[in-house]
């Protein structure tokens, strides 16, 4: 019978077997959790999951550095790292060695783009600006025997990134063409690169690495296993190193002890992988986590994101989403009064699926909960909390009693007409909202849909700013040659509500927060002439508001579009002065290039001019003319 002692040295022998890279742990932290050279764009130590050296990290994440931009292979496709953020990265395809003629295929790849089988996926930004891509016809084409794949791209810019799925708009509503597609791919390919995104939630590899970091452990992976199994490193779970390198050199007899018992241990390990399995696959419903929670857990801390209610009870609170409780219905989703088991009254937001792609209707649900769970403004909705379940995506608003900005200028509201005091109160408080998410909140938030819709009036007048859906935050790349308001810009595809929507950026693809001063503008053009951001019955080149009120105001007209409740007339000189400033301040707003418009904080500052002069010499007067007072009735 074998000796006792000689146990621990099987033990041992077979745990190196097993884990080759156990006894030199920390030495395999250390390297991994460091950078000896410079590595741009990333700091001394590169964040999780990137990693240089082989084995650590996650595999599809390994970083070859260099200057002025480090490495990345995806697909064996070769990648410049531009910038990255905590779920996407900017790359940029390295230089093809086509021998074709034009100097911009010099530098774009040779064959199609394609990160299928990978942890990732192009952005819908970067799809979007390709959607809108199309050459002018006829065009401009080489010889197309010798570069066949220089004029199918020509023809068809989309080739060059098949992942990319068609969108909601195509080439043709651009309205136009580019001459030079080659030299257009050659900027958006090169100098402002590729968004690439991941999603932590739907990778087996960053679930297996969760456990191991909670317990203390390194992630990494066999790299010279093909597959390149996921191992954690240095877990607490795991036997101490100094155990490990007391190992002696085993004799014949220890030797067969070995092969016995590691046959017995690949047994054992084989029946608890075949029964692992098995139940993988058939998870329980109680023990398998929400991805949704998964990713809001990955982006905030628990204790920063609101309070998690369960679908039945926000059920039970809606009466079961009675059509009766509907208070408001949009693109994003149906709102239902409910009546919480605390007594209080809330706003609850139904998310649709049936219009919007699942992926679509999450990345809306989960970006509106990491914004406002960030934000606390007195003009800005409170986010009591959210559901996540798989027969729907709810969230839970501060209940607003008295309807939206809009109901009361177009809508059922309509009988109780503002006046322009309280017009002029309005507009200051939003631009308050506005100002507080551009300047006061770090990185800078886009709402992206400032409409009157989505303005909501309390029962003293007061507002609250809603619906963050499709809101952004300024925390992406730059270019030194980049110039925009407040340096920061984010690439995506033109959201927003019509009539509302920032021509600029529908042009360029590049949201700042000019394209929310621009919905304001519009705001308050609704605000002076109590008309609607887009009417379908008035002539076609008065479609838009913002056509038809600017044409007036080139032409001194503004009085013709004034709204008639406000009874301003001759008498009302002040009023009519007040009227006037803010429709200096809307036409300023709207001014087709973004660089032009003022920002928010000019925007307060003079929204509160006109507000003061109002209020002083003559302001009673204009107070009263503007509430419809005897006097100005009676001229």
């Amino acid at each position: 019978m074998t000796n006792p002692s000689t146990f621990p040295t099987i033990l041992s022998f077979i745990l190196l077997l097993f884990f080759p890279t156990s006894n030199s742990t920390h030495t395999h932290t250390d390297t991994c959790s460091s950078i000896t050279h410079p590595c741009p764009p990333f700091p001394h130590h590169l964040p999780y999951p990137f990693s240089t050296s082989p084995g650590c990290g996650h595999p599809s994440f390994h970083i070859n550095c260099s200057s002025p931009h480090s490495h990345i292979s995806i697909n064996n496709l070769t990648f410049s790292i531009l910038s990255y953020n905590s779920s996407s990265l900017f790359l940029s395809p390295h230089h093809s060695n086509n021998t074709c003629p034009s100097s911009h295929f010099l530098s774009i790849p040779n064959k199609p783009i394609n990160l299928s089988h990978s942890p990732f996926t192009v952005s819908d930004a970067s799809c979007s600006r390709l959607s809108f891509l199309q050459p002018c016809s006829p065009p401009t084409l080489p010889n197309c025997s010798h570069c066949p794949w220089e004029c199918k791209v020509i023809k068809s810019p989309g080739e060059i990134l098949p992942d990319c799925r068609s969108t909601h708009h195509s080439a043709s509503d651009s309205g136009t063409c580019q001459s030079d597609v080659l030299g257009y791919l050659n900027k958006m390919l090169l100098e402002d690169g590729i968004e690439v995104e991941w999603d932590e939630s739907q990778d087996p590899y960053f679930s297996s690495c969760r456990e191991c970091r909670i317990n203390g452990g390194f992630c990494g992976f066999n790299s010279s296993d093909p597959d390149k199994h996921f191992l954690c490193f240095g877990s607490k779970s795991s036997l101490s190193q100094p155990w490990i390198q007391n190992v002696g050199k085993p004799n014949r007899r220890t030797v067969l002890c070995l092969v016995i018992a590691f046959t017995s241990l690949l047994l054992l390990t084989l029946v608890a992988i075949t029964i692992l399995r098995s139940r993988s696959l058939k998870p329980s419903p109680e023990t398998e986590e929400d991805p949704t929670t998964i990713f809001l857990h990955n982006h905030r801390s628990a204790s920063l994101l609101p309070p998690v209610f369960t679908y039945d009870e926000l059920d039970t609170s809606t009466n079961h989403f009675d059509p009766k409780r509907k208070i408001g219905d949009g693109g994003f989703g149906s709102v239902y009064l409910g009546h919480l088991f605390d007594g209080r009254l809330a706003a609850v937001k139904h998310l649709h699926r049936q219009h919007h792609p699942a992926a679509f209707s999450t990345k809306s649900f989960c970006n509106e909960i990491l914004i406002l769970s960030s934000i606390d403004h007195p003009n800005l909705v409170k986010l009591h909390g959210y559901c996540s379940d798989p027969r729907g995506l709810l969230l839970v608003y501060d209940y607003v009693p008295n309807g939206t900005l809009a109901d009361h200028l177009h809508g059922r509201r309509r009988g109780s007409p503002l006046t322009w005091q309280t017009r002029l109160d309005i507009a200051l408080q939003t631009a308050l909202a506005m100002e507080y998410l551009h300047f006061s909140v770090v990185p800078p938030i886009v709402h992206r849909d400032i409409t009157s819709s989505n303005i909501f009036v309390e029962s003293d007048m007061r507002i609250k700013v809603g619906d963050f859906g499709l809101s952004r935050l300024l925390a992406l790349k730059q270019h030194d040659n980049t110039t925009t308001c407040s340096g920061g810009f984010v690439w995506t595809g033109p959201q927003g509500t019509p009539g509302y929507l920032d021509p600029d950026y529908h042009r360029s693809f590049r949201l700042t927060e000019k394209s929310d001063v621009y919905s304001f503008g519009v705001v308050l053009l609704e605000l002076i002439s109590g008309l609607r951001a887009v009417d379908q019955t008035r002539d076609r080149r008065e479609m838009a508001l913002a056509d038809m009120v600017v044409s007036r105001i080139h032409t001194g007209q503004l009085r013709q579009v004034l709204d008639p409740v406000l009874k301003l007339d001759r008498d009302g000189a002040s009023a009519f002065d007040s009227v006037a400033s803010v429709a200096e301040l809307a036409f300023r707003c709207v001014l087709p290039d973004k660089d032009d418009r003022p920002d928010s904080k000019e925007v307060v500052e003079e929204l509160k001019r006109v507000r003061s002069k109002a209020r002083g010499g003559g302001g009673s007067r204009s107070s009263a003319s503007c509430d419809g007072g005897d006097d100005v009735a009676k001229g």
